[in-house]
């Protein structure tokens, strides 16, 4: 494709190349500029695209142009033959539960016959094809490229995670979303939003953008609930727990190895476990549905799934102890899996560890010590993705949460691999333990570095030794 044909009518200016040069990729990345890319420069958070110029260049790029997010997004969307366009493509917004929802619907369209592509905060697939994902929404180019390999392979269907970051940042510009889904927004990423209100304000904007032929399918048991579609062109479709909704879900029973639901006055068992579970699968539920799925298929195409890796995962060990390894790391959801395992195993002893990431939103670090308080017997907080910051001061800034009963049954152990062996080794028999906050990562991020921890390998070890 010609650089002119490319950028017509949009907001660029050409850096390097003429408008006659074809164009055989685009990159926003200059390490991944090869021969013949084009190179687009784009003002970041962290830095200007343009310093970046002469490297894209020397690493074969044979143009170049300046342009903003959404001109990004455009220029992504343009170079693909606007592939989300011949996709049923499904994005999920909210604070807590976005990476199960996505992988669900990815697994039960799977397990209904469908090829489904996922772009999701654990993973990205095409088909059956796994990548590693680096953000829970890439960049218009990645975001773009992936989209049309799913269409080369075949795939019907694309579900998507969207974070609010994301829609601020013009990734999701272009994307012709057939439906959009809101979870719950609880406290989270107030170290980029600033305000609870700009958070709001990201997240609605994503369903203000989705166009009339769109559903939209909002949980109105979370207050913002109704106030997320509320000017948006798509056809709103409500789903609840507690009150009166198009799709309604209630828990019957439950334990640890799954629950009984009613779900629109059907009978339907989950390997999934709380009141969260329940939520996400009646967001699958509504979402299938809307897409044009069979009742019956769909609910027993629920009953076979697994829930998403790393969250609320159970490795049961020797002296009847019970580790649960979950991605919880907001307030909100360090509650909902405390609450679930407080109430599926009252008789157990209840042990949380957890830590809170460095350079991240601090306000949240003595909420979740409050929480963990409320809910657990003993506590043991810890290092999660310190990054540039001292572990040790995270966790000060954590115990300030802790009213003075709860500093008694606290213990800081800074060093993740030494706190998880005190919380399985202290902890009594039977007892419960949940390390929160890593899930599926197998990864510390230490400074700028990403070092090898896996929970799992930890956990295992540990077991043999007790």
């Amino acid at each position: 494709m010609k650089l002119s044909k490319l950028i017509k009518g949009l907001n660029a200016e050409i850096l390097a190349g003429t408008p006659e040069t074809e164009i055989l990729s685009v990159c926003c990345d200059s390490r991944k500029a090869t021969k013949g890319s084009l190179f687009i420069a784009v003002h970041g958070t962290a830095a200007d695209g343009s310093a970046f110029l002469q490297n894209a260049l020397d690493n074969g790029a044979c143009a170049a142009v300046k342009t903003d997010r959404a001109g990004l997004a455009a220029l992504a969307d343009r170079f693909y033959d606007h592939p989300s366009g011949k996709l049923k493509l499904v994005g999920i917004t909210g604070t807590n539960g976005k990476t199960t929802t996505v992988t669900l619907l990815y697994n039960l369209f799977r397990e209904m016959g469908y090829e489904c592509g996922l772009l999701s905060t654990i993973a990205n697939y095409v088909g059956a094809y796994r990548e590693e994902a680096i953000n829970t929404t890439a960049d218009p180019v990645t975001i773009n490229s992936l989209m049309a390999r799913m269409v080369d392979e075949g795939c019907e269907y694309c579900f998507m995670e969207v974070s609010s970051i994301g829609v601020e940042q013009h990734r999701t510009d272009c994307l012709d979303f057939n439906v959009g889904i809101f979870s719950n927004l609880t406290h989270d990423h107030l170290d980029y939003h600033k305000t609870v209100a700009e958070y709001l304000r990201c997240k609605k904007l994503f369903f203000d953008n989705l166009p009339k032929g769109a559903t939209a399918i909002t949980n109105i048991d979370d207050k913002h609930g109704l106030v997320m579609v509320q000017n948006t062109k798509a056809k709103v479709v409500t789903y609840s727990t507690r009150s009166g909704a198009d799709h309604v879900c209630k828990i019957m029973e439950q334990s640890i190895d799954g629950m009984l639901l009613k779900i629109d006055g059907i009978e339907v068992w989950t390997r999934l476990v709380g009141e969260h579970n329940a939520y996400n699968i009646l967001a699958i539920y509504s979402a299938a549905l809307a897409l044009g799925a069979n009742m019956d298929e769909t609910l027993v195409g629920i009953s076979r799934l697994q829930s998403a890796p790393g969250r609320l995962e159970t490795i049961r060990g020797p002296q009847g102890k019970t580790v649960v390894i979950d991605y919880a790391h907001t307030p909100d959801a360090l509650e909902n899996v405390l609450k679930t395992l407080r109430q599926i195993e009252p008789g157990r002893e209840l042990v949380c560890l957890f830590g809170c990431g460095g350079d991240r939103d601090r306000t949240k670090r003595p909420e979740m010590a409050a929480i963990a308080e409320q809910y657990s017997d003993r506590i043991f907080v810890t290092a999660d993705n310190s990054r540039t910051e001292k572990t040790e001061d995270i966790m000060a800034e954590i115990c300030t949460g802790f009213s003075p009963k709860g500093r008694t049954k606290a213990i800081c152990i800074a060093d993740r691999a030494e706190a998880i062996r005190a919380a399985i080794t202290l902890s009594q028999s039977p007892s419960t333990i949940l390390l929160a906050g890593k899930g599926h990562e197998t990864y510390q991020v230490v400074g700028t570095e990403k070092v090898h921890f896996d929970e799992h390998e930890v956990v295992a070890e540990i077991f043999k030794q007790i």
